[in-house]
């Protein structure tokens, strides 16, 4: 029988994939850099193939190395479902759940998201990941987190994900731009550089412009901010507008601003939010639990 790869050999070529150096890698692994590189040559001469060109300096992935990579990758993902799914003894709702969320969604849901599971899944053991969309999805690949929430529509990257709810956007300005507009609010009447938006970094803002067809980009302000609760300051202090999600509303996040909320001129607009997996994954059982915790908390749930 064919001697088999050694999962401990795959980690040791994932973790110099993703340091790019030898030192480093051996740290994340908390081994010697030999035992690191010869754990790979290892590999190399199991699997008959050059993975890594190297000289004595710098070091460079070959093609096959690359999709050696992905395919341990994948290889990793799975045995570490195995061992959840076996210490779990089966149980879709006990063990860790690695969960990523975005930072226009998370702190409106994720504290209630969490009191929820507890009381209904007590054996569940959530742990929580907040950042963009992107470093989220390479969490994802690389089996760093099980399950993502995100706002929707998005480059999926070839996973799977459930539609969840939608969160209706709503236009919130200082009282003194009424003097100046009317309801419905017509954009062009606004002053120029009145609405704040978030950095580029977070796709709320492109999801809110989208929805609720502004078209004049001479109405956004150069500056932007860094989280939905600095967006509020600057509406508030400068006398402008933004857009808002429903969801933080709901949270209160305007509780003594001195801002007002309203319906955008289109009136239907909203981002909808989804959870996204790996299309290999062996939990959908626990997701789809998880996701309709989730649904529920939304302002509309339209989880089928």
């Amino acid at each position: 029988m064919t001697k088999l790869p050694s999962l401990r050999n795959l980690t040791y070529l994932l973790a110099l994939h993703q340091h790019q150096n030898f030192n480093r890698a051996a740290q994340a692994t908390f081994v010697s850099q030999s035992t690191l590189s010869s754990g790979i040559q290892n590999l190399e001469e199991q699997l008959g193939c050059q993975l890594i060109e190297r000289d004595h300096k710098s070091f460079l992935f070959t093609a096959m190395g690359e999709e050696i990579v992905a395919r341990s990758r994948a290889i990793l993902t799975e045995t570490e479902e195995l061992m959840n799914y076996a210490q779990s003894k089966g149980n879709a709702m006990e063990g860790p759940l690695r969960l990523g969320c975005i930072p226009t969604i998370g702190p409106f849901l994720l504290g209630p998201l969490a009191r929820t599971l507890r009381a209904q899944f007590p054996d569940l053991k959530l742990q929580i990941r907040e950042d963009t969309t992107e470093q989220l999805l390479n969490f994802l690949r690389d089996g760093d987190l099980d399950a993502l929430i995100l706002a929707l529509p998005v480059d999926l990257q070839g996973n799977q994900q459930w539609l969840l709810g939608r969160d209706p956007f709503k236009f919130v300005y200082h009282p003194s731009l009424l003097s100046r507009n009317t309801k419905p609010i017509n954009y062009e009447l606004l002053p120029d550089h009145s609405i704040f938006l978030l950095e580029s970094e977070h796709c709320l803002s492109g999801h809110a412009v989208t929805a609720c067809k502004l078209g004049n980009t001479k109405k956004v302000n150069p500056f932007t901010a860094s989280s939905i609760h600095s967006l509020v300051q600057m509406a508030e202090s400068l006398h402008g507008a933004t857009f808002m999600p429903q969801m933080a509303i709901n949270q209160g996040i305007l509780e003594n601003s001195g801002l007002v909320s309203m319906a955008p001129t289109e009136g239907d607009a909203y981002r909808e939010i989804g959870l996204v997996f790996r299309p290999t994954t062996t939990r959908r059982q626990t997701f789809r639990k998880v996701a309709e915790v989730v649904a529920q908390l939304l302002p509309v749930n339209t989880l089928a």
